[in-house]
């Protein structure tokens, strides 16, 4: 018989493992860091892939409502050289493979899904230490404690439920992300916005890139790409005139996209854990996510997060022991996220490299 699951951590593969707990009658609490649903924005656009992601969310019992959320025809791309020559324009094909939503709407939607009280909010995890027979004790930032008949760490690149498993930390691999936002792009920033088209922008070059998806409302998400030491993240000279000076000669409108932000840009360097991060079972724990394999992102993490809290919770209704669950579920999650991993690299690579790197990805 499944004891009641604590699950550490209120993203997509936690909130997707609870709901499909939930689903199966077993008794499910959510302990979360930050202080409400609205606490911070949840990033930008989200592409579920029906490989993965699509399947969780059937498996949850919200297909439909996913399908609601939809931004249609956010899957078109486009590929442009950094004078904005028009490299490829490939509009949204509508099968639905790969559907965009907003990872906001898709959070809220999973929470809306759970009974009232599941996630306990404001309750930032300090520490866990074992108590023996699988059971574990996890004490709060704010001095609260609680013991886990099965604790499930979804907390992320820095869990703290993780050392529990394994000794392996996020690494730098080398590149940074800059974030910024258009809003009302159309009408403020026209040129910028005709440059993104309808759905994801790529802009390649040799050690940098730019990344922009075009979100409801006219709003445009950007991500400057770049591949910089340490010491660039590090330097005090400000964030936004660091980027622009990468981007020097590149055609205005692009440009725009990293000059014109209506936001301050946020520096977003990537880690990962290793390619082949695994673990050997330990009664009463596991973990999920990136918690469990940590990537740069390509497309994946979300949806492996979200293919994850499935598959445990599936694991751990079918079977009656849940030692056999934990450890039939994480040796299948071994297996996808070691073949995951090393393409998320070659996806990152891709978009840091001539035009005709990321044409040859995105036509195949």
């Amino acid at each position: 018989m499944t004891p009641p699951v604590t699950i550490v951590g209120a993203g997509l593969g936690g909130l997707a493992l609870a709901r499909v707990l939930h689903v199966h009658g077993i008794p499910v609490t959510v302990y979360e860091g930050e202080d409400s649903p609205t606490a911070r924005t949840q990033g930008g656009m989200l592409d579920i892939h029906d490989t993965d992601g699509q399947l969780a969310l059937k498996d949850a019992g919200l297909f439909d409502e996913f399908q609601q959320l939809i931004f249609e025809g956010a899957e078109a791309s486009r590929l442009l050289g950094t004078d904005g020559t028009v490299l490829l324009d490939r509009p949204d094909d509508g099968l639905g493979k790969r559907p965009e939503v907003r990872r906001g709407a898709l959070r809220r939607m999973l929470l809306d899904s759970l009974p009232p009280g599941t996630v306990h909010w404001g309750h930032k995890l300090a520490s866990v230490r074992p108590l023996g027979d699988g059971r574990h004790e996890l004490t709060f930032a704010h001095g609260a404690r609680t013991t886990s008949e099965l604790l499930v760490g979804a907390d992320g690149a820095w869990s703290r439920v993780r050392p529990l498993l394994s000794a392996a930390t996020p690494a730098y691999v080398g590149v940074v992300f800059v974030e910024t936002y258009l809003f009302d792009a159309d009408t403020r920033h026209p040129a910028a916005a005709r440059a993104v088209g309808d759905g994801s922008l790529f802009v390649p070059s040799p050690g940098k890139g730019i990344a922009a998806h075009r979100e409801p409302g006219g709003t445009l998400h950007t991500y400057a790409q770049l591949r910089v030491p340490q010491e660039w993240i590090d330097s005090t000279t400000p964030l936004r005139d660091r980027v622009a000076a990468e981007f020097d000669g590149w055609a205005p409108e692009i440009r725009a996209l990293i000059t014109d932000g209506d936001t301050d840009p946020v520096l977003r360097p990537l880690h990962t854990l290793p390619d082949d991060h695994r673990w050997d079972p330990v009664p009463g724990v596991t973990l999920i996510g990136d918690a469990a394999h940590l990537m740069v992102p390509a497309g994946e993490g979300a949806n492996l997060a979200l293919y994850d809290g499935a598959e445990l919770g599936k694991a751990l209704a079918t079977h009656d022991d849940p030692g056999t669950a934990i450890a039939t579920f994480e040796q299948e999650m071994f297996t996808r996220s070691h073949a995951t991993a090393p393409e998320s690299h070659e996806v990152l690579d891709y978009c840091l490299n001539t035009p005709d790197h990321i044409l040859t990805l995105l036509t195949t």
